[in-house]
C-alpha cells in the first residue's frame, strides 16, 4: 500500500511542475532594497547585497517567463491610515516616523526588477501577502500548488507570507541564494525553520535545472 495521499507532491520534481508553480516576489522595493530608502534610513545597515540578490531573483523570472511560471509580484504599500495598529507601533518607534512605502512614492516603486504587463501585482497593508488580500483566490484560479519564494525580509514578509501559504495548504519552495534581510542572524535562522518545517530550500540553480529540465521534455514531447 502507498503512502502517498492523493493530491500528494513528492520530490522538487513535482513540485515544480510550471503546470501549477507560481513564482513569488516579495517586497522587491525602493523602501526595503535601495540606498536612502527606509530600511537604510531606518537602520543604517548595508544594502550593497541588494542588486546580487535583484539579479539572482530575475534570473528565476526570466526562467518562469519562458516556461509559463506563473510570476506574482507582492507590494508592500505601508500608509500609516492603512496599517494595523500593533504593526504601526512599532513601525513608528523603529522608522523615526517615517512612511515605508507611502502610496505614489519613489520608495514603493519595484527595485531593480519588476513586473511586466499581464503578471499579477497583489499589493498588501502588513507582513503576510495572504492577509486581507486576493492571493489565495489569484492562486487557486490558476491551480497553483507550489510557490517559490523570493524576496525581502526573509525572516519578516517572505517567512510571514509563506508560513501563511503553507497553512493555506501550499508546497513551499524558498532558494536561500533568492532572500534576503537587513538581519543576517534572522535571515539563516528563517531559512532553517524553513528546511526544518515548512518547505525545501534548494540553490536557484537547482530549481533553474529542474525548470530547463521540464522545458527540453515539454520541447521533445511537442516534436
Amino acid at each position: 500500500m502507498s503512502d502517498t495521499h492523493e493530491g500528494q507532491l513528492n520530490g522538487l520534481g513535482e513540485m515544480l511542475d510550471p503546470a501549477h508553480t507560481a513564482l513569488v516576489v516579495v517586497d522587491m522595493q525602493n523602501d526595503f532594497c535601495a540606498e536612502n530608502g527606509y530600511i537604510h534610513n531606518a537602520q543604517g545597515v548595508d544594502m550593497s547585497g541588494n542588486k546580487p540578490l535583484a539579479a539572482r531573483i530575475g534570473k528565476l523570472v526570466e526562467a518562469a517567463r519562458d516556461i509559463g511560471v506563473m510570476v506574482v509580484w507582492i507590494k508592500a504599500i505601508y500608509d500609516h491610515d492603512l496599517l494595523p495598529a500593533p504593526m504601526l507601533t512599532k513601525m513608528l518607534a523603529k522608522g523615526k516616523g517615517a512612511v515605508c512605502c507611502a502610496s505614489g512614492s519613489w520608495g514603493a516603486d519595484f527595485y531593480e526588477i519588476g513586473p511586466v504587463d499581464g503578471e499579477q501585482v497583489v499589493e498588501k497593508r502588513c507582513y503576510s501577502a495572504f492577509h486581507n488580500t486576493q492571493m489565495d483566490d489569484i492562486l487557486r484560479r490558476r491551480g497553483i500548488k507550489s510557490l517559490v519564494m523570493t524576496g525581502v525580509a526573509t525572516n519578516v514578509c517572505v517567512e510571514s507570507t509563506l508560513r501563511e501559504a503553507f497553512f493555506h495548504g501550499y508546497y513551499i519552495v524558498m532558494p536561500p541564494d533568492c532572500v534576503g534581510s537587513a538581519n543576517a542572524y534572522l535571515h539563516e535562522a528563517s531559512i532553517k525553520t524553513v528546511e526544518q518545517i515548512f518547505g525545501y530550500v534548494p540553490e536557484s540553480d537547482e530549481v533553474l535545472g529542474i525548470w530547463a529540465g521540464n522545458a527540453g521534455a515539454a520541447a521533445a514531447a511537442a516534436e
